[in-house]
């Protein structure tokens, strides 16, 4: 694992299709570590165990399921967070023990942000480190490509313009430290802002082809 903050790391990268890649991050906490989205990569889970295993796992959207999460959730005992809209998917593979519905908070000050669009049940999730940042995981509502701008998740089989468009809208309301997308192109899965009026102008980048109609 690469380590990006005090009390987050970066798994290795997997490679679901041309040009695009993922990562999953493993959160740090004394109250239990949280994993946010997912990985395959079997020494991956061993870093995790070093690091004193997984007590929860969460899911932005039905994208990041594969036969890993009942690997992870045998391995660590750990509980699995998906939303509702996504159980039908997530559940092929493994049981949700947390079922995410609405903007809430967790344990260990993670906020639940429900923003439908890409998919139905997409979900993302701030949180407040100890360290005083906040990380806000975008799974792939927003995600950036191979020069760090952002880009929204429409795709058109699947996207619904216009909740991304009103998701989008939110997340711009919102101050994060760092931004950390479960996709991305080369450029890498995370960036750091420094004020809101720089989160607020590259949120605008993925919003621009969306109120344009272009397909981003």
């Amino acid at each position: 694992m690469k380590q990006v903050a005090k009390d987050l790391w970066e798994t290795e990268p997997e490679y679901p299709a041309p040009g695009l890649q993922t990562h999953a991050y493993f959160y740090a906490h004394p109250a239990g570590n949280v994993l946010f989205y997912n990985t395959s990569h079997d020494d991956e889970l061993s870093a995790f165990a070093d690091h004193g295993g997984v007590h929860r796992q969460y899911l932005s959207h039905r994208d990041e399921v594969g036969a890993s999460l009942a690997v992870i959730r045998t391995r660590f005992n750990s509980q699995l967070c998906g939303h509702r809209s996504e159980l039908e998917d997530i559940e092929k593979y493994c049981p949700v023990d947390v079922v995410l519905a609405q903007r809430e908070h967790h344990p260990r000050d993670i906020e639940i942000l429900p923003t439908p669009g890409h998919t139905p049940g997409s979900t993302c999730f701030l949180v407040q480190s100890p360290t005083g940042d906040r990380y806000l995981f975008t799974g792939d509502t927003l995600y950036f490509d191979e020069g760090g701008q952002g880009r929204n998740g429409f795709l058109p089989s699947m996207s619904d313009r216009e909740a991304l468009i009103e998701s989008l809208h939110f997340l711009r309301t919102l101050s994060p430290d760092l931004v950390i997308s479960s996709a991305f192109g080369a450029g890498g899965g995370y960036r750091r802002f420094e004020d809101a009026t720089s989160w607020q102008g590259c949120v605008d980048e993925a919003l621009a082809p969306l109120k344009d109609g272009a397909v981003d």
